[in-house]
């Protein structure tokens, strides 16, 4: 298993889902090992354009499984619903999924949803560092799907047969990236490890990139991103007031957008995320600001739930690159991530090209120096409860290019 480990149960043989409270939810999280930060009952209210409640699936009395769920409206058909899942729900996938899955279907098609998109947070397989370089050095293989050697999970087998079988379809597209959330990621495995070996574990760009940032003088700080509220004189009273530290992340974020030619989040979204996510759990999201002589060369984020530990965003500045501020913030943030007795950190998305001609083979060439591993999950499925609702949604975001 993988991202989320409930306590391993048998399916419930008249399982029922039903609302959960937030408090309900957040207590199943919290015993739980691990769990994504998007099926925490906190990301709902980041997402503000979703409308989201908590479900949780009951043997009995006992909440044995939970989920959170989006609803997004259809264009010009607002009582139907794409209900959302993403990277969860959390329950025992080791099983008859139909027992969990079924329920679902059945107490979300009654309340308007005409379809269901889930993202089982389970691995289908898992490339080594060594395995990628080997395949990026092979003129002869293009993706880490036509690598030789990989390891294979017989749960996330399982678990894709049992889908399809079942009528959902796979919505993940084949260079990973697609609107949902990334099907292949790269993370770095920390348990049992010291931060020697983690440093051992790197490819000898990194560890130099590290060494160059001390010796540069880069300081990497936690940042405040606290939200705080105006003064009469300062603006409206009890207008929120974002906090310096994520103003200049935020600054940064945008200069790196422009570089990068992505469309950059706006500025209450992070405000949001920090205000939610930090008092649902103090240690649930953290800022690092890397610093030379004054100038923030990079900032990142990383989120963590339980031994999970998530870089989120990151940004970094055109100028200094030379003094290594982007290193620096990765190695505090596994530090942290490991002094916080984490199972893994999570450097998210990459595409599964090794073509040394496409140009996101360098996303996997600067994760793969970290050492750790490149995973594929199960990926996005849906699951259409109202076909012909279900088939006008889909043209109408194929027309608007998803």
């Amino acid at each position: 298993m993988a991202y989320s480990e409930p306590v391993r149960t048998a399916a419930p043989t008249r399982p029922t889902v039903r609302p959960i409270s937030a408090a309900e939810h957040l207590a199943f999280v919290r015993a739980q090992r691990s769990v994504s930060f998007l099926q925490t009952p906190a990301w709902g209210r980041v997402k503000t354009e979703w409308r989201s409640e908590s479900l949780g699936w009951f043997d009995g009395g006992r909440l044995v499984g939970a989920g959170l769920v989006l609803h997004r409206p259809v264009p010009r058909l607002k009582r139907f619903t794409l209900a959302y899942l993403p990277e969860g729900p959390v329950i025992d996938w080791t099983g008859d999924i139909d027992a969990w899955l079924d329920p679902l279907a059945a107490y979300l098609k009654a309340r308007g949803a005409f379809a269901i998109r889930l993202g089982p947070p389970v691995y289908t397989d898992i490339w080594s560092a060594d395995e990628i370089k080997e395949g990026i050095a092979d003129p002869g293989t293009r993706r880490l799907t036509g690598l030789p050697t990989r390891w294979t999970d017989p749960v996330g087998a399982h678990v894709t047969g049992r889908l399809r079988d079942a009528g959902w379809l796979p919505q993940s597209p084949e260079d990973g990236f697609g609107v949902g959330h990334p099907q292949f990621k790269y993370e770095v495995p920390l348990a049992g490890r010291t931060e020697d070996d983690l440093l051992k574990g790197m490819n000898q760009l990194w560890r130099r990139n590290i060494r160059k940032a001390a010796k540069e003088g880069v300081e990497v700080t936690l940042g405040d991103a606290t939200p705080g509220y105006a003064t009469p004189g300062e603006a409206t009273l009890g207008e929120a007031v974002v906090a310096d530290d994520l103003k200049a992340f935020h600054d940064l974020y945008v200069h790196t957008a422009e570089r990068d030619r992505f469309t950059p989040r706006p500025l209450h979204y992070f405000a949001t995320m920090f205000a939610v996510l930090g008092a649902e759990d103090p240690e649930r999201i953290k800022l690092y600001l890397a610093r030379h002589r004054g100038d923030l060369v990079a900032a990142t984020i990383m989120i963590r739930v339980g031994t999970h530990a998530v870089y989120a965003y990151g940004a970094s500045s055109t100028g200094k690159r030379e003094v290594r501020g982007s290193n620096a913030c990765q190695w505090a943030m596994i530090r942290d991530a490991l002094a916080a007795d984490c199972d893994v950190y999570d450097l998210r998305g990459i595409t599964p090209t090794l073509d040394a001609d496409d140009p996101h083979v360098g996303l996997i060439k600067f994760k793969v120096g970290t050492g750790g591993r490149a995973v594929r999950y199960v990926g996005e499925w849906d699951l259409p409860l109202r076909p012909l609702v279900y088939r006008t949604f889909d043209l109408y975001m194929k027309r608007r290019g998803r």
